[in-house]
């Protein structure tokens, strides 16, 4: 579906639907057959009056979630109806939510029915009674943003037969070679010259050979230096920690932080950003055979850490210990490292399905995220670490363990074992992002549809936007 500004006074505007979202139902033009049809100003409340041209939604409050429901509900309507064209009047609304609750409620994944509907071609417009450059620049920074999110899902859905590390390798040339980024890929001969035993032992068992790769955007003149870290386990078995069987279905998803990065990346040239910006992604596959490592094993990481497995199915945290560990090492001077992974249920149960776990070191900057993260219209909440919790990954045969000895605190524990992979003078410049309840949800929410949200990238473009 297009979306369109439109600089026009809406009665002007010719169109066959005509959208209102109502958060007061008594200034309504249509008040009376509203209320005989029990519409109530509430998310999510819809009224589709054909004989008239028009959709009604309801929209609680005013803020960037309400009225990202409210069109998202009208576009999905829209989208089941004959109408080519449908307008909405700007106001006093967030240009920014309308477009976003726009683009990413209509989205789709297809790609796998063997029915294909026929696209339409629909368009929304907006309607504005003068296009300023600062109403322009916030429309086509929504789009942007709308696309990356969008690409995020669609990586995160494709399932772990036509999306392994090679096909994630690929993903990511053509992202470089479409927004003039820098990419190297990695393969195991490297990770093994290098010491990155971690991230080549959780993948030793898959057919697939695991990729490390560093896409870099290097603009003239940058201001500050930004390196972002993604979980790239495109299916996790559980390795012979085995998942039960149940616990296997969705794991398609333990790739959506290394699918966050690629999407912040695909976005960060065409926003212009005055920062030099490096995406770093393990993408490996956990599975079984003879060949797969095993609780009980000890492996030695690139900062030469050794780490006692006593799960294998806690192999995120290893991969993105190697991965923090290289970017240190290959990029210097660097301002912010925020890593991103489906990392632990423990999350999920804590905060529940819709909001991402900040942790770190620097009691600010996680206050900074978790703001910018609520501006871009996502949820998150920060998990503070304790010296307690730090005691409970301690190894009795190596320097640290991979799984706490107590089954609380799972989350946190899981953020306290990659600080370990964090170098002394960054430890106030990393932010940890727990994604596990956002990424992939079996039910649609609010303008998220069942699968892939997209979790992370607005959070972390908006906060791109703000560095000085």
């Amino acid at each position: 579906m297009k979306v369109s500004l439109i600089e026009n006074d809406f009665k002007n505007v010719e169109s066959e639907l005509e959208i209102f979202i109502v958060d007061d139902i008594e200034n309504s033009s249509d008040k009376d057959i509203l209320e005989s049809i029990g519409f109530e100003e509430k998310d999510e409340s819809l009224a589709l009056l054909p004989e008239i041209g028009r959709i009604y939604v309801g929209c609680e409050d005013e803020n960037y979630e309400s009225i990202a429901i409210a069109i998202s509900t009208a576009i999905r309507k829209f989208k089941t109806t004959k109408f080519e064209t449908a307008k909405i009047e700007l106001k006093d609304m967030n240009l920014k939510a309308l477009v976003e609750g726009a683009l990413l409620g209509e989205y789709e994944f297809t790609q796998y029915k063997s029915e294909k509907k026929k696209s339409k071609k629909q368009e929304l417009l907006i309607c504005v009674p003068k296009i300023t450059p600062e109403i322009k620049k916030s429309f086509e920074e929504s789009k942007i943003i709308s696309k990356a999110v969008n690409k995020t899902r669609d990586i995160v859905n494709t399932t772990p037969a036509d999306c392994y590390p090679k096909i994630m390798a690929q993903t990511a040339k053509k992202i470089a070679k479409d927004n003039n980024l820098e990419c190297e890929v990695f393969g195991e001969k490297y990770l093994a010259e290098n010491g990155m035993n971690a991230m080549l032992s959780v993948g030793r068992a898959s057919v697939h050979e695991s990729k490390l790769i560093h896409l870099s955007y290097k603009p003239e003149n940058a201001k500050k230096k930004v390196v972002l870290v993604g979980k790239g386990l495109t299916y996790d078995s559980g390795g012979l920690s085995l998942k039960p069987a149940d616990y296997m279905v969705t794991m398609k998803s333990d790739k959506s932080g290394a699918s966050a990065v690629l999407g912040i990346m695909s976005a960060v040239s065409k926003l212009n950003l005055p920062i030099e910006i490096h995406g770093i992604i393990g993408a490996v596959e956990n599975m079984i055979g003879g060949d797969a490592y095993k609780p009980d094993d000890v492996l030695v990481a690139r900062n030469g850490k050794t780490i006692e497995v006593r799960n294998t199915d806690a192999e995120g945290r290893l991969v993105l210990a190697d991965c923090l560990c290289y970017a240190q090492d290959e990029i210097e001077d660097i301002d912010y490292i925020f890593d991103f992974a489906t990392l632990t249920g423990a999350c999920v149960v804590g905060v529940g399905e819709y909001t991402i776990g900040i942790m770190g070191n620097n009691t600010v900057l996680k206050r900074e995220v978790v703001s910018n993260t609520l501006e871009a219209g996502e949820y998150a909440t920060t998990l503070p670490f304790n010296r307690f919790l730090r005691k409970t990954i301690k190894s009795e045969i190596a320097d640290i363990c991979n799984v706490a000895n107590t089954r609380y605190g799972g989350a946190i524990t899981a953020g306290l074992f990659l600080d370990n992979f964090i170098n002394e003078e960054n430890k106030d410049k990393w932010v940890h992002f727990d994604i596990a309840g956002p990424a992939y949800v079996e039910k649609a929410w609010g303008y998220n549809p069942h699968g892939a949200s997209g979790a992370g990238v607005r959070a972390t473009l908006q906060f791109l936007k703000t560095i000085e």
